[in-house]
């Protein structure tokens, strides 16, 4: 296609020769977009500014604001792409449309952007701390923290601090983003932002929802399993569930200015939470699954703390010297086996540990 020269005698080529897509107009800058952002956004909101707070400075980008920077690398990260091939609750599932870690966060992020749009805060770092959240888990579910901890005596492995610490320390995001992925779980200190908090009730109404509605897809449990305290509040359908939970969130920022959720939608949540746990997390075929994947994963990590020549940022040089079985190998073994997908590790635990594949955890 040869180029078209517009005005100014500057060559542009179109993807299409047909098209009128005249925009007109000049390009607004950061500095621009951040003091209309500023004057438009609540109160207590969370303003960009210039490169954001990093722990390694950075020159503040032309166009875009410190959040979406954030937002661009996570989404272009490594740990995130490979929340795909990690589980939300079932194990390896023959089912694909059951959830995973990304869909996951995909759903936190719409429910958690759907708030904020709302209530007027920072989109960006709503929807980069969203996406990030989940970052820091290892394969195979939650069972992952109770087999790595052993390995971090001074810290042990919560999911929401290892990948604000070590999953997305290379991605060098602003201090509020690691904040709200840091303390997006409610057994964590409150997030220092509101937006970091809508993300942790985005989080919590997510999957209690979706959760329910793949154990129903995975004939584990029926919709009329569901207590009626619950039915009779928020209904049965995930899409009725979830707008009555975001729209009681709305509720209280409305009415009180916090970041909370009204009655009787904040109990009917954690009533709905519990018979999750009852009925679907700790139920007898979870834990025996979550026992296997222990067991699995502390294979992977002690024989890759062995031998931590094996370890690729060992084999690459990038750390050198470290001895086998110590502390120092057996982090980076964790920091490694924590980031397989579900079917990496499981493939590991044929290749290297010689489990049989029947034996391997996996399915609902």
């Amino acid at each position: 296609m040869e180029p078209v020269i517009l005005a100014e005698g500057v060559a542009v080529q179109r993807a299409h020769p047909d098209a009128d897509a005249f925009v007109g107009g000049r390009l607004r800058s950061r500095e621009e977009r951040e003091a209309e952002i500023a004057s438009a956004l609540a109160p207590g909101a969370t303003r960009p500014v210039g490169a954001g707070h990093r722990a390694r400075r950075e020159q503040p980008d032309p166009y875009r604001l410190c959040f979406e920077r954030d937002l661009d690398r996570v989404k272009h990260s490594r740990p995130w792409r490979r929340l795909a091939g990690k589980c939300q609750v079932f194990i390896a599932p023959e089912d694909d449309h059951l959830r995973t870690r990304l869909t996951h966060a995909v759903e936190v992020a719409q429910v958690a952007v759907g708030i904020a749009r709302v209530a007027n805060l920072c989109l960006p770092l709503v929807e980069a701390i969203a996406l990030a959240h989940d970052c820091g888990h290892g394969p195979a579910g939650h069972a992952s923290e109770e087999a790595f901890s052993p390995y971090l005596p001074a810290t042990r492995y919560d999911h929401a601090v290892y990948g604000a610490d070590v999953t997305l320390a290379p991605l060098n995001l602003c201090l509020e983003t690691l904040d709200g992925v840091r303390n997006h779980s409610w057994r964590r200190p409150a997030p220092a932002t509101p937006e970091g908090e809508v993300v942790a009730w985005a989080d919590r109404i997510a999957y209690v929802c979706h959760d329910f509605e793949d154990a129903v897809r995975a004939g584990i449990l029926t919709p009329d399993d569901l207590p009626a305290e619950v039915r009779e509040v928020v209904g049965v359908r995930r899409s009725e569930q979830v707008g009555s939970f975001v729209r009681a969130v709305l509720d209280a920022i409305d009415r009180t200015g916090e970041v909370g959720m009204t009655e009787p939608a904040a109990s009917v949540l954690g009533a709905f939470r519990d018979f999750n746990f009852d009925r679907i997390y700790l139920r007898p075929a979870a834990r025996a699954q979550a026992e296997k994947v222990i067991h699995l994963l502390r294979g992977l990590v002690e024989h890759f703390a062995d031998a931590p020549g094996r370890l690729p940022d060992v084999a690459a040089g990038v750390q050198p010297g470290v001895e086998p079985a110590s502390a120092e190998a057996a982090a980076l073994a964790v920091q490694y086996v924590s980031g397989m997908t579900d079917r990496f590790a499981l493939g590991l635990g044929v290749e290297l540990l010689g489990w049989r594949p029947e034996s391997l955890p996996r399915g609902v």
